[in-house]
């Protein structure tokens, strides 16, 4: 990674490997903030956007184990104002010809992103959270389907939304503090949040580009989240993509998935619904193979994030690698495989 940092086009990363019980190795390398000469450290704050997906799947999941929920029940089961849902039937330029779908999205559509549902709504630009959950969710289902569901994939943050919005409603409780109470605080990630506090704010990694012009880092802004980032009164959760952690935690929620739910002896998921989360569930005729909140490749299951993060658990080998970076543009995702090569080749047997 070393070439990457010296020549200017990724400020720092960290990356830890680790198994079902103990880190294994962590590296450090380059700038949390170029400008500051902030070195990156293992605990190094990133926002970790669409790795926030996995955690999301994980808190419904929670619901289905408990039979509060079940995977192919329709959306409008729980969230009513998906009811008499539409679904685009032809599109020209002035002309929109709407039609009803084959039949209700359901949860398991949304966890997989092959319900229909787009990227976001138009309530979410330019930025993904200054509404509240809720509002968020009930223009999802304002928007027409763009295909039938369960026919194709298309990434879908509204899904995963959707999948959280569920989660308040069956439980009454707001979907950060099932999480505090449900994932982070019995898997010990005290780092992982939706809004960086002080503190946490002073350990968090600038983001960069990459200007081929100059051939120098320029520092820039998360565009998808409005600031201050620690503004709990007029920004809200984003769970497809919102939350901010560190090496250390994510390791500690891909140790539970290994050990099949468990954490140091506590169950926070079944032995199914880690089956279910990290089993394809795209058809096999289309492209992606994707799972609950997962992307999936046989034994490998894992997510990235859009700028630049990536973790992901083998369980040929019960081993676990988190890259974290803060960097838009593909630099980091150059880096990234080259990383994932040295990986996909190590044993842990052999150190």
């Amino acid at each position: 990674m070393r070439p990457f940092i010296v020549n200017h086009q990724l400020a720092g990363c960290v990356m830890v490997v680790a198994d079902k019980h103990k880190i294994i190795h962590t590296i450090t390398l380059g700038w949390a903030d170029v400008d500051a000469k902030r070195p990156m450290q293992a605990d190094t704050l990133f926002w970790i956007a669409s790795q926030s997906k996995p955690i999301t799947a994980t808190a419904l999941m929670i619901l289905v184990d408990e039979g509060r929920v079940q995977l192919d029940d329709p959306v409008e089961k729980y969230l009513p104002e998906f009811r008499g849902q539409w679904l685009i039937a032809e599109a020209a330029e002035n002309r929109v010809l709407l039609k009803r779908p084959s039949r209700p999205i359901t949860v398991r559509d949304i966890l997989s992103h092959t319900s229909g549902l787009p990227f976001r709504s138009a309530l979410e630009v330019p930025t993904l959270d200054v509404f509240p959950l809720a509002a968020r969710v009930r223009s999802y289902a304002m928007t027409p389907l763009e295909f039938d569901p369960g026919r194709r994939y298309q990434y879908s943050n509204a899904g995963i939304n959707t999948a959280a919005r569920i989660v308040e409603v069956v439980t009454g409780k707001r979907f950060e503090e099932f999480l505090k109470e449900r994932i982070f605080e019995p898997l010990g990630m005290k780092d992982t949040t939706f809004w960086p506090d002080k503190e946490q704010l002073s350990r968090l990694a600038r983001a960069y580009r990459y200007d081929a012009q100059s051939k120098e880092l320029v520092s820039v802004q998360i565009d998808q989240l409005a600031y201050p980032l620690d503004d709990r009164q007029n920004r809200y959760p984003v769970p497809a993509g919102g939350l901010f952690s560190t090496a250390a935690d994510l390791v500690k929620s891909y140790q539970m998935l290994l050990n099949n739910g468990t954490f140091e002896g506590k169950r926070l998921i079944s032995e199914d619904a880690v089956r279910e989360m990290t089993s394809r569930q795209t058809r096999p005729e289309l492209d992606n193979s994707y799972g609950l909140g997962f992307v999936v490749n046989g034994p490998v299951f894992g997510h990235g994030g859009s700028h630049g993060t990536n973790t992901l658990a083998d369980r040929r080998k019960d081993a676990i690698l988190v890259w974290l970076v803060q960097h838009a543009g593909p630099e980091a995702q150059e880096a990234f495989r080259q990383v994932d090569q040295i990986f996909s080749e190590w044993s842990p047997d052999r150190g």
